[in-house]
C-alpha cells in the first residue's frame, strides 16, 4: 500500500478505552471501546493542531503535554493543577470547546467482553480484532459516500507484539473483507496503517482518546448525565442509515 504522505483528503486516528483481554475481565469496566476519528487534512493542519497547541501553551510553557483522558480525569502528572476547582472548570471548558467546534467524523465500537464471551465461548474473537472489523466496515462506507479511497490511519502503539498482531488483522480485513462486507468493498481502498507512541504527541490520537472514554461511560451507564458524551456524539458518523456507533453484542 502507498505510504506517501500528504496525498489524502482525510486522516484517521485510532485509540482505545479499556483492555481487550477476555481472560481477565474487570467487573467495574467490562468493556473494550475502539474510537476512530476521521479529520479532513486541511482542518487538521489549519485549525485543530493550532487550537490544541494554543490550549497547551495557555496552561504550560511548552506543547509537549499529551491530552490523556485518564490523566485529566484523575488530575495526574502535569494535570495535577486540575485538583483546584477554579482551574479545572475553565480548562475542561476549553477542551470541550475544541471537541465541539472542530469538524471530524467519529466512529465508536464497544464490545461487552463478558457478554461476548458468554455468547461465543471458546470461539469468541479478540475484542480489538472484532471492534476493528466493525469500525472498518463503517469507515469503508464513509470513504465511499465521500468519493475517497485514500485514508492513512494512525493508531496508538501498544507494544511490538500487540501492534504486529493488530497489523496482521488490519491487512487481512482489507484483503479479504468481513462477514458483512466483501473484499471488493475494500480492495480499491488505500489505507496504510502506522503506529505512533503516546510520546509522539499526535493531536488526532488525543482527540480519539478524549472521545473514547465518555462514550464508554455512556455504554456502561446510559442514564447517567454525561456532558462530554453529548458533545462528541454530535460528530458521530451517520449517513444512509449507516451509523458510526456499534455496541456488541
Amino acid at each position: 500500500m502507498n505510504n506517501i504522505g500528504g496525498i489524502s483528503k482525510y486522516i484517521g486516528f485510532l485509540d482505545e478505552c479499556g483492555d481487550h483481554s477476555l481472560t481477565k475481565i474487570d467487573n467495574d469496566f467490562p468493556l473494550f471501546v475502539l474510537a476512530m476519528v476521521i479529520i479532513e487534512r486541511k482542518v487538521y493542519v489549519e485549525k485543530l493542531i493550532p487550537a490544541i497547541t494554543e490550549l497547551k501553551l495557555r496552561y504550560w510553557n511548552h506543547e509537549g503535554i499529551n491530552l490523556h483522558s485518564r490523566d485529566i480525569r484523575k488530575a495526574l502528572g502535569p494535570f495535577s493543577f486540575l485538583m483546584i476547582r477554579e482551574k479545572r472548570t475553565p480548562f475542561l471548558n476549553e477542551v470541550s470547546s475544541i471537541l465541539r467546534d472542530h469538524a471530524f467524523s467519529l466512529f465508536i465500537t464497544g464490545i461487552h467482553k463478558g457478554k461476548h464471551l458468554d455468547l461465543y465461548k471458546d470461539k469468541a474473537k479478540n475484542p480489538y480484532d472484532l471492534a476493528l472489523e466493525f469500525t472498518l466496515e463503517r469507515v469503508a462506507h464513509f470513504l465511499g459516500t465521500n468519493g475517497e479511497k485514500d485514508l492513512p490511519i494512525v493508531a496508538e502503539a501498544r507494544g511490538k507484539k500487540e501492534d504486529e498482531s493488530l497489523e496482521r488483522v488490519f491487512y487481512r480485513i482489507m484483503a479479504t473483507g468481513t462477514f458483512y462486507n466483501s473484499a471488493d468493498i475494500f480492495k480499491n481502498l488505500n489505507c496504510p496503517l502506522v503506529f505512533r507512541s503516546k510520546r509522539d504527541n499526535i493531536a488526532g490520537i488525543q482527540i480519539a482518546d478524549l472521545c473514547a472514554h465518555p462514550c464508554a461511560r455512556h455504554i456502561l451507564s446510559p442514564s447517567t448525565k454525561n456532558q462530554a458524551y453529548d458533545i462528541v456524539m454530535k460528530h458521530l458518523y451517520n449517513k444512509d442509515s449507516v451509523s458510526g456507533w456499534k455496541v456488541f453484542p
